[in-house]
């Protein structure tokens, strides 16, 4: 089978091919990368009723919140590196990666708002960029491909680290100096995801520009 046919089957029958064998022949929708994605979408409700149960003061429950979100960030690392190593790579996996992560991240933040330990502003201003940026990806996907900057790369990173320590009580172990410690780290993953978003639009800019 040519690579044209392969391809024209893959469309035809998306759920048709690999499953997690390497290989050059078209792999299947339901392969092992994207149902660890589909997955952590479903982690994401259980959390977040997690980790709202009596407010937030079961210490115990909000461990284990805060367990499950360790391990369906974890598993956001672990679904590309299997489809990029093991080429199985699908429309499918490319659209709703994105936007399990914006599940489970903004999930988290608006628990935390909820929940009073951490201000709206910085949740919906998150958000909007998170979701905005994530839309004129896909606006533009015909004309090009925007890759993750090297600014959005650490932005994801502030943003697991910070909300990861604002999810586990260890303040009950080391004070209340951990707040100080909590909202330095939001902090910087909030200016990180604001910077990024601005430079995100600012290439775009000069991309439209350049083209014009």
């Amino acid at each position: 089978m040519t690579s044209t046919e392969g391809s024209h089957s893959a469309a035809q029958f998306p759920w048709r091919g690999r499953l997690i064998r390497k290989g050059d022949g078209p792999a299947s929708t339901a392969n092992v990368a994207n149902i660890i994605t589909v997955v952590r979408i479903l982690m994401a409700p259980l959390f977040f009723v997690l980790l709202l149960a009596d407010a937030g003061q079961d210490t115990a429950v909000r461990i284990w919140a805060a367990v499950l979100f360790v391990v369906a960030i974890v598993t956001d690392s672990a679904d590309g590196i299997i489809a990029r190593r093991q080429n199985l790579v699908t429309d499918f996996g490319k659209l709703v990666d994105p936007i399990a992560d914006k599940v489970l991240i903004g999930g988290a933040l608006v628990a935390l708002s909820i929940l009073g330990e951490l201000p709206w502003y910085v949740t919906i201003l998150i958000m909007v960029r998170e979701i905005g940026i994530t839309v004129f990806r896909f606006a533009v996907l015909s004309d090009r491909v925007i890759p993750a900057s090297r600014g959005g790369k650490i932005k994801t990173v502030l943003q697991a680290v910070a909300i990861t320590l604002a999810l586990f009580p260890w303040w009950q172990l080391v004070g209340d100096w951990a707040h100080w410690v909590n909202g330095i780290l939001m902090t910087a993953a909030f200016l990180a995801t604001v910077l990024s978003g601005i430079d995100y639009l600012w290439q775009a800019w000069k991309h439209n520009r350049t083209a014009a």
